[in-house]
């Protein structure tokens, strides 16, 4: 058996039966773009450690282009699990040769900062508001984004069942995920990603403004509307979708001037938490990470600000102290 035939196996067998969609979608595009080109061709008992590594340690440079860090622990990951069960429970092979393969050396590159993380100001987050007026289709993704953090996929893939207006929350429970076949509804990708959040007034407002367009829009368009339970979807009933949201926020940043994407209003949400005081984990929640780690780690211009107001006040105390 071939490493290429024993991928497709380990992909049709394992992969698709056990992973989430957008997970089988990454890793049948390593295999296809990176395993089998290089490594495809051999016998799979004939694959050994140093040529696995070559493999991994020719991957920072890229074969069209270079790979990041982590796209790289992606490509090992892969490798990891589909050698791990060609010897168990497979029995495919005797001994596993990625035991021995390690990650290739990357250069300690700057933490990212504000610039980088692509977060808005509020006067451009008003500019936005303004290009996307109560009529536009876009409006409501983009103050989700904004209010809540919510990814875009997490936007699109909102019910009126996972809002209460009473309550004033918004529960995060499923995805919608996009390729050229359509699109479909997936359950989150990690446990944290699966949460209740609370919501401000000003969203309330405009999901209820929402709300009460599609019912106008439903007896518009009657037999032609295109009945769902989406939250954010277009004047005729069908549900806005990433790839529109995504294409939309393309075309914010060239007419507004504005460095965008709907990715910046996640950011920008954590910013103006972190930056106003609320507690790292209290962020880490509503964003739906499982370690604060995670987010904290490309806040660390939040955090070196945070501290020194904290300094600031700790010396404020202590004037005042003084003077009495």
């Amino acid at each position: 058996m071939s490493v290429a035939d024993y991928f497709d196996y380990w992909f049709e067998n394992y992969v698709e039966k056990k992973l989430k969609y957008n997970t089988q979608k990454n890793y049948l595009n390593i295999i296809n773009k990176y395993i089998k080109p290089e490594i495809g061709k051999y016998y799979l008992s004939s694959i050994g450690p140093s040529r696995l590594q070559d493999l991994m340690n020719k991957l920072p440079n890229g074969f069209d282009r270079p790979l990041a860090k982590h796209s790289v622990e992606i490509v090992l990951t892969v490798l990891k699990g589909a050698f791990k069960r060609a010897v168990y429970p497979w029995q495919a092979i005797n001994s596993n040769p990625m035991v021995y393969v390690e990650m290739p050396a990357f250069e300690n590159k700057p933490k990212q900062t504000r610039d980088d993380m692509k977060t808005i100001t509020m006067d451009q987050y008003q500019k936005i508001l303004e290009f996307n007026p109560p009529s536009s289709l876009f409006r409501l993704p983009l103050m989700i984004g904004f209010h809540t953090g919510l990814r875009r996929g997490e936007v699109c893939g909102l019910q009126w069942s996972d809002i209460s207006l009473d309550e004033r929350t918004i529960t995060v429970d499923r995805i919608m995920l996009q390729d050229k076949h359509g699109i479909q509804l997936c359950t989150p990708k990690t446990q944290a990603s699966f949460r209740t959040i609370a919501i401000d007034d000003v969203l309330a407002a405009e999901l209820r403004r929402a709300r009460k367009s599609q019912s106008e829009n439903k007896l518009r368009y009657g037999k032609f509307y295109y009945d769902s339970t989406f939250v954010c979807t277009k004047d005729n009933g069908e549900p806005v979708t990433p790839n529109s949201i995504k294409w939309h926020s393309s075309r914010i940043k060239k007419e507004l001037g504005i460095d965008f994407n709907f990715h910046s209003l996640r950011h920008t949400h954590a910013t103006m938490l972190l930056e106003d005081g609320v507690k790292p984990k209290i962020v880490q929640e509503r964003l739906g990470h499982s370690r604060i780690a995670t987010k904290m780690d490309k806040y660390v211009h939040v955090t070196r600000k945070m501290k020194t107001e904290a300094v600031d006040i700790f010396a404020q105390r202590l004037k005042k102290s003084a003077e009495r």
